[in-house]
């Protein structure tokens, strides 16, 4: 693998087609109520300084709440004058119409943006470097293919994100491929497929592929050893994973002595070296922290600092912007790191998160005290409620912003089938659009067939025009493995 700086792929323009309508405004005059999760005496949601009682709601008291909520959603995000969501320039009640509930929606033009942040950010502090997005956050080809067009490579974990990369049209060399279990088959896949860099998470790694290597190649491959370098970010204890205990990589001095072997290899050749601690990490010092780590085991060609910069789903959520999260990086590794070495990063979560709506339809209302929304979906398209207690706001679509608080539950027999408890939504009824923003990570790699739903759609929206790149499973689907 060749590790002199690269030119990213010539990129697609993202101008509006010219004579797509322009979405409407971006805050809906008619809305009330409002957008923060604040309760009040009433059981009212209100944003902080907005008045309540009698007349309340209304007026530029319900836009600036309403400029809140959408916040949240996609950048470019807006509300017809009628009070309907629009995504990438497009009603959702034309695409619930089109592609049926739930779906998960992509703001195409978001994440070609998030890309370049990336891309132009990291070229403009260290020059030779790369962005790999973490493709477990939403490995589909569509968005594989996307990426690649901005010029990034892949992080990917298993022979799963391995064949759907190379079938996006991937390059190779722009793999790095990851796993804590690593099978025989996985390995042998990538080194067929000449991936660029393999991490080496274990000692059994290293045995493995050195043989499989010899076997099916007449080259050297290009490694990396993972380090856990004992750092616990204030995250999620399921993701975090760079501490000690941790089931990933290597303490620092098990890396040290699988660098001393690595370089006596004459099948593995030892590029760098590779930390990841995390995930959903809302502060940057811990990110400066792996970077001093890696710096003590000495000078390699390659330093993978991984990613896990935070997203924000919720009002209260501050994470780090790119630039302070590139700042942070790059200005710890000017400090400690060679000034000739090349710099990988993996962003995931923050690539995707912001880009992604889950277009959902209400099923029945239960009044009471925090009445009982129901949807179509729930855990069977987003785990990450039940997994990582992760928080989501929502509105009804057609009706942005404010309303009462309500518990807003999916379809699935469990109890802990919340999609978001204590939401604000306005006048919900049977039949409601009901749009939950920041779903662009993980949901779609997450969702399953619990109580044999069918896994939802993937729908691209961009400048007003839209196009499914996964299609909703079938009862057929459900059928086609089973041998009966």
């Amino acid at each position: 693998m060749s590790f002199a700086a690269t030119t990213p792929a010539a990129r697609p323009s993202t101008a509006r087609s010219t004579g797509n309508a322009a979405p409407g405004p971006r805050v809906p005059a008619a809305a009330t109520g409002s957008a923060t999760g604040t309760a009040t005496g009433t059981g009212t949601a209100t944003a902080p300084g907005t008045a309540t009682g009698a007349g309340a709601g209304a007026g530029p008291r319900a836009t600036a709440a309403g400029e809140e909520l959408l916040g949240l959603f996609p950048p470019g995000t807006s509300v017809a004058g009628d009070g309907t969501l629009l995504i990438g320039g497009v009603p959702v009640t034309e695409l619930a119409e089109a592609y049926g509930t739930p779906a998960l929606l992509v703001d195409e033009n978001a994440v070609r943006a998030r890309a370049r942040r990336y891309v132009d950010g990291l070229a403009a502090r260290w020059p030779n470097s790369r962005v790999t997005f973490a493709s477990k956050a939403f490995p589909c080809t569509a968005v594989y293919r996307l990426l690649a067009e901005e010029g990034l490579g892949f992080d990917v974990a298993g022979g799963g994100e391995l064949t759907l990369a190379l079938a996006a049209g991937a390059d190779p060399e722009g793999l790095v491929v990851h796993g804590n279990a690593k099978t025989e088959e996985e390995l042998r896949l990538a080194v067929e497929a000449r991936a660029g860099l393999i991490v080496l998470d274990s000692f059994d790694d290293i045995d493995r592929l050195e043989r499989i290597v010899g076997e099916v190649s007449g080259r050297t491959q290009g490694v990396l050893v993972r380090v856990t370098p004992d750092i616990r970010p204030d995250t999620h204890e399921a993701v975090s994973t760079g501490q000690a205990g941790s089931k990933f990589g290597l303490l620092l001095p098990q890396a040290r002595e699988a660098v001393a072997r690595l370089r006596g290899s004459d099948r593995l050749r030892l590029d760098g070296v590779h930390a990841h601690i995390g995930s959903q990490i809302m502060e940057t010092g811990p990110f400066a922290r792996a970077v001093e780590a890696l710096a003590g085991l000495g000078e390699f060609a390659v330093y993978d600092l991984g990613g896990g910069l935070g997203s924000r789903y919720t009002y209260r959520d501050r994470p780090p912007s790119v630039e302070h999260y590139l700042d942070t990086l790059v200005g710890t590794a000017g400090m400690v790191l060679p000034a000739g070495a090349r710099i990988l990063i993996e962003p995931g979560r923050s690539m995707v998160a912001e880009a992604g709506v889950s277009l959902y339809r209400v099923v029945t209302v239960k009044p009471g005290g925090q009445p009982f929304v129901a949807v179509d979906g729930g855990m069977g398209d987003n785990l990450e409620v039940s997994l990582y207690g992760q928080r989501f706001e929502a509105t009804v679509a057609t009706r942005v912003g404010g309303g009462e608080r309500c518990r807003l539950v999916g379809r699935h027999c469990e109890s802990g089938d919340v999609l978001s408890a204590g939401v604000p939504l306005r006048d919900p009824r049977p039949g409601d659009l009901v749009a939950v923003p920041v779903t662009g990570a993980y949901t779609y790699a997450l969702s399953n067939n619990y109580n044999g739903a069918r896994r939802p759609p993937v729908v691209f929206c961009r400048d007003g025009e839209h196009r499914a790149v996964v299609r909703r499973e079938s009862y057929q689907d459900l059928l086609r493995r089973d041998l009966g």
